[in-house]
């Protein structure tokens, strides 16, 4: 199954998601920007649910910044890869400065996208994550330990697309996992797409302000 841009995957998750969640008032959506908010926008509106945005950042290791020694989530939450953190003896210091790195973006992010909002309350809420797949889901784990703090009704996973290993990663740690697409040969999210272009932060702030 392929997608012919984020919209129309959004659109496609929506209609998966509807029957369990459509039309309920305890059901919030959060996208994982910048690629999740496309998605979470037409999911919510399929829904007729609240939007807002949930920040994660991925950590890299020093000098192979796509190699994720783990992720970083709004409110704080941090998971590491302790594999990679181990098997590369990456030390402390290297780690603290990446922290602090991030922590600056991701607080940056937030500022831009939301302005003055507070962000809206998931306490006693379903919580829907979105983002635009999933592969090895360091970000989605974050983002999931962020949420469960703050003392959610439940947690769902929501994605387009995602490796099936991840998947089965996941799933244990959240209420419920809705993907409609888990290829049996993953290779990239992207590879999913006909059209996977960079969302801008300006594209990002505009659905979350709709």
């Amino acid at each position: 199954m392929h997608f012919r841009d984020r919209a129309d995957a959004g659109r496609r998750l929506g209609d998966a998601l509807k029957a369990r969640y459509g039309d309920r008032d305890d059901v919030l959506i959060l996208g994982l920007p910048r690629g999740g908010v496309p998605i979470a926008f037409e999911v919510a509106q399929i829904l007729n649910a609240p939007l807002d945005i949930f920040v994660v950042r991925k950590l890299g290791v020093p000098g192979h910044e796509e190699l994720a020694m783990g992720a970083m989530a709004s409110g704080g939450a941090i998971v590491f890869n302790d594999e990679v953190v181990q098997s590369l003896g990456i030390p402390q210091n290297a780690i603290d400065r990446v922290i602090a790195r991030e922590r600056r973006e991701l607080e940056r992010r937030e500022r831009e996208y939301r302005g003055n909002r507070p962000p809206i309350d998931v306490s006693a809420r379903t919580v829907i994550l979105v983002d635009d797949g999933l592969a090895t889901g360091a970000t989605m784990h974050a983002a999931v330990q962020a949420v469960r703090a703050s003392g959610p009704a439940g947690i769902v996973i929501a994605v387009p697309v995602a490796a099936a290993a991840t998947v089965t990663r996941l799933r244990p740690f959240v209420d419920d996992l809705v993907c409609i697409n888990i290829p049996e040969s993953f290779f990239a999210v992207s590879a999913w797409y006909d059209n996977f272009s960079q969302t801008t932060d300006e594209e990002v702030s505009s659905m979350v302000s709709h």
